[in-house]
């Protein structure tokens, strides 16, 4: 009985999460007079003219939207990758009583919501001069989510064998050496893993950038899309059309990793 409605579960949570892929897809090819009388029906014929009007948009929102999410996703997870191995590899192999206090404020880090400490942030970031710049929004984005980084590569390393490391260092090699040369290779699906997660999150935050950025200041493709409706009418066909090229970049992101990405949470999965 149990075999028989796994699958049908499968289908309805399936579909139940493909109903706004399908929505955004539909009317992304529609014209906007259409997308407001059936917001559901195929578009016969296709048009790719809301495509069209949002990339030839006179205040170049989309360009300039993609640009800063891409500035600001490649800026973050980057720094977050090599600080979140470096300190997972240093917790994975010291056995200090105080290292497991550090860890587990760092696990505390998880539990809370970026929202909550938003407003001190702020606060923090006008004092240094780092408000409303690309620099603030991602110093703000590695200190919430290095803590998850850190989480997965802790445990991935923790499988990795401490005899090489040993056997390196032997040979004469510095523990930077031994780090970047040895350790940091083998840990390609727990990066992939943490790319995936971060840049995903990151790319498609609203809240933060809104307010850290402001919205005279600058414009992620999430907000990019809000800035797009206006207070009293908004065109749908443009909305759905910066929806649908805002999802291409990091779905292409996903697609390129997405190898390493399961071997990285099967490895994290069974290590530590």
């Amino acid at each position: 009985m149990t075999a028989k409605i796994r699958p049908v579960a499968a289908i309805l949570v399936s579909a139940l999460f493909a109903v706004p892929l399908y929505y955004v897809l539909v009317n992304v090819f529609k014209p906007g007079d259409q997308i407001a009388r059936t917001p559901a029906s195929v578009p016969l014929p296709p048009t790719p003219a809301n495509i069209h009007a949002v990339l030839t948009r006179p205040d170049g929102l989309f360009w300039v939207s993609l640009a800063n999410s891409v500035l600001v996703t490649l800026l973050s997870i980057l720094v977050l990758t090599v600080l979140s191995a470096m300190l997972g590899h240093y917790l994975a192999r010291s056995a200090k009583r105080w290292t497991r206090v550090l860890a587990l404020i760092l696990l505390a880090g998880l539990m809370i919501p970026p929202q909550v400490i938003l407003i001190p942030v702020t606060e923090v970031l006008r004092l240094t001069g780092l408000l409303a710049t690309i620099q603030g929004l991602v110093l703000f984005n590695v200190g919430y989510y290095v803590p998850f980084g850190v989480f997965v590569f802790t445990g991935f390393i923790r499988g990795v064998p401490v005899e090489l490391e040993e056997a390196a260092r032997l040979d004469g090699a510095s523990r930077a050496q031994v780090f970047w040369r040895i350790v940091f290779p083998l840990l390609r699906p727990a990066t992939a893993s943490v790319l995936i997660f971060l840049g995903v999150w990151i790319w498609n935050d609203f809240i933060d950038p809104l307010i850290i950025l402001g919205p005279s200041q600058g414009t992620t493709v999430t907000t990019g899309i809000y800035r797009s409706i206006g207070q009293y009418q908004a065109d749908l066909g443009s909305v759905f059309a910066l929806m649908f090229l805002a999802t291409l970049p990091v779905l292409i992101f996903y697609l390129a990793l997405q190898k390493q990405f399961v071997k990285g949470l099967t490895g994290g999965a069974t290590k530590g």
